[in-house]
């Protein structure tokens, strides 16, 4: 049976934790978390929100990039505050012997020994990223080259069409390989199962029915303005302005990439909410790849995960109806 279109479209996102999810509303921003012995608490999270303190960065495409920053940064904090609230009970029940290490960072860097282990790790993983999403697929063209003489004819009179398709969908393949051997991990799992919580709780709320775990279970997982659908709408852009990218030299190749991608992330974004804000062919046929993608990245949630995302939910619904985009 053909479910009913949706009566509003709101603004309100979310993104799941550890035994957690933070829903971000208009005004307020909340992480809910469930603890070891199964109580609920609301933290209160404070993003950057740098676009409505200045007009220019609400600007289309500017606005994408500002946003992936602010995303990046709120949801970073959000997700240790939830691995610390879900574990701290656990933590207080094991004494455990400090190491020499431990006492020389707790007497050197006090408080600060999170924010710089935190910053190393941020590094470490863009320098991750940077070599297997931009580096490997670029160098791997060239070491298989001789592979592609037959293709390398100009193709719909787009010169060297093969080389930025031939990376971009080995970037999605690695993609969809990394995230399905996060899958793997039961803890992972179940943060998965958290990101299919959040979804259905929005998609309930949007159909104007009321946030209970029965009515909440009935939804669907799979939401237009999910992250994951803007990571895809990411790796298709970038294969069309790849194209555009004439540098065979594999290192300045790789630079030119990094140096553009904010413009990769701003358009991305652009669609992304465009397939949030309507419903038609077009929007659709942008918003498929992501949705089928979801399907690793979201997972069937039990009710006790339901419950913490109808927590977050209720606590940034704000009542003048502002989130609502039509």
């Amino acid at each position: 049976m053909k479910k009913e279109k949706t009566k509003l479209i709101t603004s309100i996102g979310g993104q799941a934790l550890m035994e957690g999810i933070m829903m971000r509303g208009p005004k307020k921003t909340t992480a809910a978390i469930r603890k070891p012995d199964g109580t609920i608490i609301l933290e209160e999270i404070h993003p950057l929100d740098w676009g409505k303190k200045h007009k220019i960065l609400r600007l289309p495409l500017i606005r994408g990039v500002v946003n992936m920053i602010d995303s990046l940064v709120t949801g970073e904090k959000a997700l240790m505050m939830s691995a610390d609230k879900a574990l701290e009970d656990d933590c207080s029940d094991q004494e455990e012997e400090l190491s020499k290490f431990d006492i020389w960072v707790n007497e050197h860097l006090g408080d600060k020994a999170l924010n710089i282990i935190m910053a190393i790790s941020t590094v470490i993983a863009v320098v991750f990223c940077i070599g297997v999403f931009v580096f490997i697929p670029t160098w791997l063209y060239d070491v298989m080259s001789g592979w592609f003489d037959g293709l390398k004819a100009t193709v719909f009179g787009i010169e060297k069409f093969w080389r930025p398709v031939f990376e971009g969908v080995l970037r999605i393949i690695l993609f969809l390989a990394y995230m399905w051997l996060c899958t793997l991990n039961k803890d992972i799992k179940r943060v998965f199962q958290f990101h299919g919580a959040e979804h259905k709780t929005i998609f309930c709320y949007e159909y104007g029915l009321e946030l209970t775990v029965e009515n909440v279970r009935k939804q669907i997982r799979f939401h237009p303005r999910c992250g994951t659908s803007f990571l895809i709408l990411m790796l298709l852009v970038g294969i069309i302005i790849g194209m555009f990218i004439r540098i065979d030299n594999v290192l300045l190749r790789s630079a030119v990439k990094i140096l553009v991608l904010p413009v990769t992330v701003g358009i991305g974004y652009e669609l992304i909410r465009l397939c949030g804000r309507h419903d038609n062919l077009l929007t659709r046929i942008i918003a498929a790849p992501g949705l089928w993608m979801q399907r690793i990245t979201t997972k069937e949630p039990d009710d006790t995960m339901i419950e913490v995302a109808i927590e977050a939910m209720k606590d940034v619904i704000p009542e003048n109806g502002e989130d609502r985009i039509k």
